[in-house]
């Protein structure tokens, strides 16, 4: 099937060009709009506690958690002096009238509660609510923080809260994204240049890293306009838009290339190539694509958003590699090597640096495969005290204005007023004697828990057991046909272990009637259950998958067992070294950002799926030279060390440049795009080295032929149906040629 695709790509390569050209340019045309259309929420589960609770809150009290905040600053004097508090109702009021903002509470509407003042009395806040998809609150918090922030002799306002800091967030990825592509495009190609020694050659793999960029985002705005796409989902598009491009085009330029000294012809090389590389790279893209749709399982779009993006880039890729490709091969012929800057010549088989690499460590199979691994080890157990949080203003440079915002409140005021939690009702009954007493005997329960600042509910405010405050007019706001909620403002940071068990006391404490939270820590979580919850299965869906590809491709059941184990040995040590840089924040100063305590819940997972595609990438393509050379010589020492000598190369250079796209991440502003960017680097570079060049073939000496064993009906079974390579004795490519002509 793959020498007929080669011969017919090599007989209509001008036509194969011109419907590439024509597909690039329509899909930028189309897709060049796609980051109007995607969000920069998808954080949080829809069908969690705390999201059904935002719903029931919005639908019943037309109302929701404060997510926009203004700081109010008096010039002179406190927020009580009469001047302050009659701008501070007239701000509260004019921000009422605002389109989509449901309510806007303040110090002054609310009678004066301490918790929303500053410690010294000079600050007070205005909490309110934007409704709308996180698109429209975004667009809305941008609009609202141009018009509120402002200065007069009185007073000064800032703007922050949560939508107002992911509107910054996503206003900072977009920059930071065109920055990263500024700094890697210059980098790749002079690294193309050295490895390939031609500048037309070097040109070829970000022909197919275009094609997988553009064309991905075409796909992303068809996908945007039926469901939600995260922002966030644009950096895999360009990571691994460029890495797998480049990846898959030097396996196909290199083995062309390979083809063409050995005597073939351009068009019999390029049938050759695709017939032999074409199926690695297939192979290879299978694996990664199913290890980025585990991600579908996750209830979180965030997550959702990266398997949409990936897949897209790894089916086009593969298609640019084995379809575009070789009709480029093809037509430039010999002109490949034009401009040719300097020479490689390959040293024969057998004496190659990676050949020497292979033998040294098959001769001290047990002493090398020990090192490595306790090395590994080490790496990884600081992940055993990993803890999870979610994003906040934080992610933000320290000197970003919602950043500063929320620094002051953090540091100035006594509590967490805009991050209350919200415990929805329902089924409390019609009004009566008796429904009151619940009500103030579940509030006054509720604020003597530690972690608990105030309570606000229709019965007044209550502190520490105690009703402080009896019902004002603004108590209103709670009461609903049948149903009613409780305001409840923490002590505590949101996101932080505290926070959390706050959720559980609350959750855990009986209530008289039916209840829902919601709030950040609510959302904390759930979104963690939410991930842990779906983890068995997308760990089931990658293992599985990855065991039955590599044993259509092997015939082997023991190989495909220890890639599962060397690959999570490998990004453990990955988790463990993100641990200590990200959550202990050892390099906080050099890499520039905040060591909040904790790790993104959801960037663990998606690193894992992802990094781990890239490994089988390499793996198949190791795997997929050694099987080649068993088949052919059943020598298992010599298949290995043949095997990494023809692959090191390529996969050294390919992990380099791929290295290169991941690290230009880490030049970016947002806390967990440069955990990202580093942990994926970190993952490929020790892949490509301590894994492909020392972990592998020590195991494949220390097992023998037990490498290639499978029990005898799957052994029967793939002799049926396996997946083999082509054997080059008697395989005429210029046949495959006439036939297709």
């Amino acid at each position: 099937m793959l020498a007929r695709l080669g011969a017919f790509t090599v007989r209509r390569r001008r036509a194969v060009m011109i419907y590439a050209v024509v597909g690039l340019i329509l899909a930028g045309v189309l897709g060049g709009t796609v980051v109007k259309k995607l969000s920069t929420g998808g954080f949080t589960d829809p069908t969690s506690e705390s999201a059904r609770a935002e719903r029931t809150l919005l639908q019943t009290f037309h109302f929701g958690n404060p997510n926009l905040v203004l700081l109010v600053t008096a010039k002179k004097g406190n927020v009580d002096a009469p001047a302050v508090r009659r701008q501070g109702l007239a701000l509260t009021a004019a921000l009422s009238r605002e389109k989509d903002v449901a309510r806007a509470l303040s110090y002054w509407s609310l009678g004066s509660p301490p918790p929303l003042h500053s410690k010294n009395g000079a600050q007070a806040l205005v909490l309110a609510y934007i409704s709308g998809t996180d698109d429209h609150v975004r667009e809305r918090a941008g609009e609202m923080m141009t018009k509120y922030t402002r200065a007069n002799n009185t007073i000064s306002v800032a703007v922050g809260g949560q939508a107002a800091v992911f509107k910054q967030v996503g206003d900072r990825v977009e920059k930071d994204l065109r920055k990263a592509e500024a700094i890697t495009f210059p980098i790749v190609l002079v690294l193309l240049i050295l490895v390939f020694g031609s500048a037309v050659a070097a040109g070829l793999p970000l022909i197919v890293a275009i094609l997988a960029v553009v064309g991905t985002l075409l796909v992303l705005r068809i996908i945007a306009a039926v469901t939600d796409v995260s922002i966030f989902s644009l950096n895999i598009t360009t990571g691994l838009g460029i890495g797998l491009g480049i990846d898959y085009a030097l396996f196909i330029v290199s083995r062309y290339r390979e083809e063409v000294r050995a005597g073939r012809s351009v068009e019999a090389a390029v049938v050759r190539t695709v017939e032999t590389a074409g199926r690695t790279v297939l192979f290879s893209a299978v694996t990664v694509a199913v290890s980025l749709s585990a991600l579908l399982v996750f209830p979180l779009f965030f997550l959702r958003s990266f398997a949409y993006a990936g897949i897209a880039v790894v089916a086009i890729a593969a298609t640019g590699a084995v379809v575009v490709l070789p009709a480029v091969l093809a037509s430039l012929g010999p002109r490949v090597e034009k401009f040719v800057l300097w020479h490689h010549t390959p040293k024969p088989v057998g004496e190659g640096a990676w050949h020497r690499i292979a033998l040294f460590v098959m001769r001290r199979p047990v002493w090398v495969g020990l090192t490595v691994v306790a090395l590994l080890l080490a790496l990884g157990a600081p992940f055993l005290g990993v803890k999870f949080g979610l994003p906040d203003d934080r992610v933000l440079p320290p000197g970003s204005s919602t950043r500063v915002i929320q620094d002051q409140i953090r540091q100035n005021f006594s509590s967490e007023e805009a991050s209350a939690l919200s415990i929805v009702a329902e089924r409390v009954g019609s009004p009566s004697r008796a429904r009151t007493k619940r009500i103030d005997a579940y509030a006054r329960a509720v604020s003597r828990m530690s972690s608990v600042a105030r309570v606000d509910a229709l019965t007044g405010s209550y502190i520490a057991g105690n009703r402080v405050v009896g019902p004002t007019a603004l108590s209103a706001r709670f009461q609903g046909r049948n149903a009613t909620w409780f305001s409840v403002v923490p002590s505590v940071e949101p996101y932080s272990p505290q926070g959390e068990k706050l959720v559980h006391n609350i959750r855990d404490t009986r209530a008289p009637f039916t209840i829902l939270v919601s709030g950040p820590s609510a959302t904390l979580v759930d979104s963690k259950e939410g991930i842990s919850g779906r983890l068995p299965v997308a760990g089931i869906i990658i293992a599985l998958v990855t065991l039955i590809v590599l044993f259509m491709m092997t015939g082997s059941v023991v190989i495909p067992l220890k890639a599962l184990v060397l690959n999570i040995l490998s990004l453990s040590a990955t988790f463990g070294a993100m641990v200590w840089v990200f959550q202990e924040g050892h390099l906080s100063s050099a890499l520039g950002f905040t060591a909040t305590g904790t790790l993104d819940s959801s960037n663990p997972i998606l690193m894992f799926c992802i990094a781990f595609g890239l490994s089988m990438d390499y793996e198949v393509f190791l795997l997929s030279r050694i099987k080649e050379e068993h088949d052919k010589t059943g020598d298992n020492v010599g298949s290995v060390a043949i095997g990494l000598e023809r692959t090191g190369r390529i996969v050294t250079a390919a992990a380099a440049l791929l290295a290169i796209v991941f690290l230009a991440f880490v030049t970016s502003g947002i806390t967990f795009i440069k955990m990202f960017g580093l942990g994926m680097a970190l993952a490929v570079v020790m892949d490509a080295t301590l894994i492909r060049g020392a972990l592998v073939p020590a195991f494949m000496r220390l097992a023998g032929g037990a490498n290639w064993w499978a029990p005898r009906p799957l052994r029967r079974f793939h002799e049926r149906f396996g997946l083999r390579e082509a054997p080059d004795d008697g395989f005429v490519p210029e046949r495959v040629l006439e036939h297709t002509g």
